[in-house]
């Protein structure tokens, strides 16, 4: 069955719509009640367009309105009146001054839509929509004892709910690592070898688990501890009593299970269910009583003031009785201070670094009609939020966790004022030279609203602290009281879950529902003679062979294979076999496993079966003349494969399947290619490779698709098998062993990648934030299992995830907010695992500190992915005039409200300055630019990077950093491995910054063009190149010869360190003024000006002229 929108999904064989099916939290169906906020805003939109830009050089599209189909929307249950609500476009006017769209006059309910969650709109929607937190309509639904499981695609909306923050969550990259150190004690005397702790700092790959010598060290241990010395703590200073009331009534109880999901697609039940384990295991016992008493004047949503040392308070008649001391703590030296200040003692005023005293340069005003070198002269520096230092120090790393605010607005309307996104950039299971590694039978949880201790958490006294997400005070289990690092008692503010914003713990078998699953590769490989013209075979078996035993696993991992073309071929590699035997099942239509149980086998018992088989493949099928592709039937059988034990399938496809179950027809006209007002066939043609994606993340089994194509493939379909299975596209245009050895060569190193790299399984993540914020949009490849859980099968070290939010109560008595993930997953040695990053941020007051605190970096990738939405849902004009519009309103606003003097020109604050730079880069970007002939394929799969990049590398495809590198010295050079990695200037993308004298390399993010001017420096030749002059240089040159000499060295060192700040391969271009490539460099040239679209000049031009209005 074909499916005409965008991300709308089917469910099962009858093809009804998904019904999401009522709120997870039935609190949420309920009015707010009198302790809340009732005067929200309707959250700014950015990605709504406003209207076109003037028609001009085809940049900007105008002309009459299309209607476009909604977003989302909700399905009322059968019975339950449908909830109204306007369009999701107002129609656009054909005026060439953009203003405000009027809706129509019939508007009439829009259809509905799969992709919804709750009768609630989401906050971060494209068009208008209903001021959140309105209560529902009477005659809502009921909540339900079991609500049914949502079926949500890539792009997923909750509603906001005034309950704690259910989890939620987000999830991509591997790039050099930040450091988070642990100050390691020195060795002191041992302690019983009876601990259950284990403390180590960790790096790629987990050290083995060995549960039968709890006490032995791990790399870092100094000496072995056991188990904390027994009696009575050490004797402490006495403390003033806390002031009023420690933290209010919570306004609903803890996280609840949802009871049983079943598996998408076909009604059963998942047997392998994990949104609860995440929410873990309780603590035994009841819920601390909260302390009476009147409330002080930071009474409720904000911590306490405290002195230098814990809060501690004498034991009331109603306190939990283990907190009674036995004696007043004495004077004694052991006395212990809280060596930080925590995020509650943050005053209003940001603790006096208000942004109003003086005027930050983040805040200075730049005029950008005059001035012209805005960008940075090295890598960009994110802004630092304006906490105190020693939280600044711990803070979580911002290439892990970022948000595009480092200020949070005190509300929504404040927020809808500065016309800027608020959203979270995260990067979960990135790889990490040093990560702490904690094994403990406890793992220290709000009992609460689950959230795991963090370094912004508040110690009220010893035995006692308080959540800084929900503000519940909970007890220090007496396990937490001794530090495994100094092996000391009595101080749990020191321990390394209250020292690192990122930690992983070792998880006990409370959070496994069964036993952890082995690593399990399925390779599924094109054989048709289109694949094997291509010689890609070769290469595949090749790098298997040669990694074969670095495949990430242990004694457990298993290995199998199937090879189609238009039939489905299985191989045999049961133990005892003299070689593998080839099975070939015929009937696709009704696909079935021949010998289920010695299809997929365990590796290290069947490896010289295997190697024989990868010996052999590329010779097996080298005369086919079959020359059809049944994909949909292969991938059927890798699902029934797969589906008892989970694992990940890798498929290798060539061409356009066109047999059996998912076959697909040519959807592209190159003749359409360039002059198309809008492009077509962004959505899928058909949803047979999303509904097989869905049951595949029920039966935790991901995809990875390599597409490895000279021909139209329709990935828009085909990538619909990764992105809801939490996989991976890989795409390599015009492949050819031949004709191409560049793309040979960066297709090798990409699969050794993608072979040896970490990989964890049966995951599951959640973002957790302050009271008062929701997150209701997520973005990149993952399927939502329950309303905020993201279900990754697999999580891999290079995936990056973003999440939209908004503000749904005011923030008004907070100081600071933070923000927390958790990554739980199952290791390829078999261990269960949690993997934790917090994040604290301060909460702001005025526009001018929200200016202040702007990442402009992550607004441009939040948008982008955004945008990519837009293009699908509704149209790729619709997203080019939102991402127009979204530089327009912020900068108007600055100018409107923040600005205190008037002046000529288009004024932006500095940390801003490149906002219309980068947006006229995105319009530009293969995703979105129009004018220019680009193929069907190419785009879409800029939009799978634009979604699932990590920002860093995404900020490269978006703006390509432009180096001059025929004049490289060493002056200011990095000293990386006893190696100096010159480090020259960014340039402007304009070709006024190029020199016919000079040699030039520009590093888009996958390639790397190194452009020669006509008349280079000889020396430059010579030394580097390896030629006599620029006639002898070689048309298609892709490896810079090592040369013996000074300047061949730097320019070697100096592309090598870029290559190595990303996990895949770029490839280098050497080009001239007669190569083919140079169309390719040129149009990367942001700034300048070509037939279709306009130059950085005139884009600020029409940016002031609205602006100005």
């Amino acid at each position: 069955m074909s499916s005409n929108t965008g991300f709308n999904s089917q469910n099962g064989p009858g093809g009804q719509p998904y019904a999401n099916g009522p709120l997870q939290n039935p609190a949420v169906l309920q009015p707010p009640g009198p302790g809340y906020n009732m005067s929200h805003q309707p959250p700014y939109n950015p990605m709504q367009a406003k209207g076109p830009m003037p028609p001009g050089t085809g940049l900007y599209n105008s002309g009459p309105y299309q209607p476009i189909p909604p977003v989302s929307s909700y399905q009322a249950p059968p019975g339950q009146p449908m909830l109204n609500r306007p369009p999701m476009g107002p129609p656009q006017s054909t005026s060439p001054c953009p203003g405000p769209r009027m809706p129509p006059a019939h508007a009439t309910p829009p259809p509905v839509s799969a992709n919804s969650y709750y009768q609630h709109p989401p906050a971060w929607q494209y068009g208008a929509l209903p001021p959140m937190g309105a209560p529902p309509p009477i005659g809502a639904p009921p909540p339900m004892a079991t609500p049914p499981l949502a079926f949500v695609g890539n792009h997923v909306t909750s509603s906001p709910s005034p309950a704690p923050p259910q989890a939620t969550s987000a999830g991509y990259s591997a790039a050099p690592s930040p450091v988070f150190n642990n100050a390691m004690q020195s060795p002191g005397p041992s302690l019983p070898p009876t601990s259950l702790h284990r403390y180590t700092h960790e790096g790629s790959d987990p050290p083995p688990k060995n549960p039968m010598a709890p006490h032995t060290y791990q790399p870092g241990m100094a000496a072995p501890y056991g188990h904390p010395p027994a009696g009575p703590p050490p004797s402490m200073r006495p403390t003033p009593p806390p002031m009023g009331n420690a933290t209010p009534p919570l306004p609903f109880g803890p996280e609840t299970d949802a009871g049983h999901i079943p598996t998408p697609g076909n009604g059963a039940q998942v047997p392998n269910r994990f949104d609860h384990l995440e929410t873990g295991p309780k603590m035994a016992g009841p819920l601390p009583p909260q302390q009476p008493g009147p409330p002080a004047r930071h009474m409720g949503l904000s911590y306490p003031s405290l002195p230098p040392g814990y809060q501690n308070t004498s034991a009331s008649p109603m306190h939990h009785p283990m907190h009674a001391p036995t004696q007043p703590y004495s004077h004694a030296p052991q006395s212990y201070q809280q060596p930080s200040a925590g995020p509650s003692q943050l005053s209003p005023s940001l603790a006096g670094l208000s942004l109003q005293s003086q005027t930050p340069e983040a805040l200075r005003v730049v005029n950008l009609l005059q001035e012209r070198n805005l960008l940075p002269p090295g890598p960009f520096t994110p802004p630092t939020p304006c906490l105190p230092k020693d939280l600044q120090k711990i803070n979580c790393h911002p290439e892990v966790f970022r948000s595009t605010l480092t200020s949070i607005p005190q509300t929504q309307s404040l927020l809808n004022k500065a016309k800027l996104p608020l959203g979270l950039l995260l990067h979960p299971f990135k790889d990490l030279s040093q990560l702490p590694v904690v094994t403990s039978s406890t793992i220290v949880r709000c009992r609460s609203c689950r959230t795991y201790i963090n370094p912004f958490v508040t110690f009220l006294d010893q035995r006692r602290w308080k959540c800084n997400l929900c503000y519940r005070v909970n007890d220090v289990p007496e396990e937490f009281m001794y530090n495994p690092v100094s092996r000391s008692y009595g101080e749990p503010h020191k321990r390394p879950e209250v020292q690192n914003a990122t930690i992983e713990f070792i998880a006990p078998s409370e959070y496994m529902l069964r036993p952890p699953q082995p690593a399990v590769y399925l390779f599924v490989l094109d054989v048709s003679h289109n694949a094997v013209e291509t010689g890609y075979l070769d290469v595949v078996c090749q790098s298997l062979l040669e990694n074969i035993n670095a495949l990430p696993g242990d004694s457990r991992t298993k290995i199998g294979f199937i090879t189609f073309d238009s039939t489905i071929h299985f191989y045999n590699l049961q133990e005892g076999l003299a070689q593998p035997q080839m099975l070939i099942v015929s009937d696709i239509e009704d696909i079935f496993l021949p010998t289920p149980d010695s299809l997929l086998v365990n590796l290290n018992e069947c490896k010289e079966l295997v190697q024989d088989l990868l010996k052999s493949l590329p010779q097996m099928f080298g005369k086919t003349m079959e020359t059809q592709s049944a994909l949909g039937p292969a991938l059927q059988a890798a699902f029934k494969l797969l589906s008892a034990t989970g694992g990940r399938v890798s498929v290798f496809q060539t061409q356009l399947p066109n047999l059996g179950v998912g076959a697909l027809k040519s959807r592209e006209d190159p003749n359409q290619r360039a002059s198309a007002k809008d492009i077509q066939n962004l959505s899928p043609a058909t949803d047979f490779y999303k509904k097989l994606a869905l049951d595949c993340s029920g039966q935790q089994v991901a995809v990875d698709l390599f597409l490895l194509s000279t021909q139209y493939c329709d990935l828009a379909s085909l990538a619909c098998i990764s992105r809801y299975s939490a996989g991976s596209v890989y795409y390599y245009p015009s492949y050819q062993q031949q004709h191409n050895p560049a793309g040979v060569e960066c297709f090798q190193k990409d699969l050794k990648r993608y072979l040896t790299r970490k990989i964890g399984l049966e995951a599951v993540m959640r973002i957790r934030c302050t009271k008062g914020l929701s997150i209701h949009t997520f973005h990149g490849n993952f399927f939502v299992r329950s309303t905020d859980l993201l279900s990754l099968p697999n999580v891999n070290p290079d995936a990056g995830f973003a999440v939209q939010m908004s503000i749904e109560e005011n923030l008004v008595d907070m100081q600071s907010v933070s923000f927390q993930a958790a990554l739980l997953y199952t290791s390829s040695k078999g261990e269960r695992r949690i993997r934790v990053h917090t994040m604290c941020l301060p909460v702001v007051n005025s526009l001018s500190d929200i200016f202040a605190g702007a990442d402009v970096q992550a607004i441009t990738g939040l948008l982008a992915s955004m945008a990519v939405d837009r293009s699908v849902t509704a149209s790729l004009s619709d997203a080019r005039d939102a991402m127009t519009n979204a530089s327009i309103d912020s900068l108007t606003s600055y100018r409107t409200s923040v600005l205190t003097i008037q002046q000529p020109g288009l004024l932006a604050p500095a940390c801003l300055r490149l906002f219309p730079l980068y947006i006229l880069a995105l319009l530009k970007q293969k995703a979105f630019r129009t004018g220019t002939s680009t193929r069907l394929d190419d785009r879409v799969f800029a939009m799978c990077q634009l979604k699932y990049q990590p920002l860093a590398y995404v900020m490269l495809m978006i703006h390509p950093a432009l180096y001059r590198v025929d004049d490289l010295t060493d002056e200011g050079a990095l000293n990386i491995s006893e190696r100096a990695i010159p480090q020259p200037r960014v340039q402007q993308l304009s070709v006024e910054k190029l020199s016919r004298e000079g040699a030039f390399l520009m590093d888009a993010g996958s390639v790397i063009y190194l452009w020669i001017g006509r008349n280079c420096n000889p020396n430059f030749l010579t030394q580097v190149l390896g030629v006599p002059n620029y006639a002898a240089v070689p048309q298609n040159m892709n490896i810079l010869p090592e040369l013996d000499t000074a300047e061949s060295q730097r320019t070697r060192a100096f592309v090598g360190w870029l290559r190595e700040q990303r996990p895949f391969f770029p490839i280098l271009h050497v080009i001239r003024d007669e190569s083919p490539l140079k169309a390719s460099f040129m149009q990367n040239m942001i700034e300048d000006r070509t037939e279709s679209a306009l130059s950085y000049y005139e884009f600020l031009l029409h940016v002031q002229q609205q602006v100005s209005k």
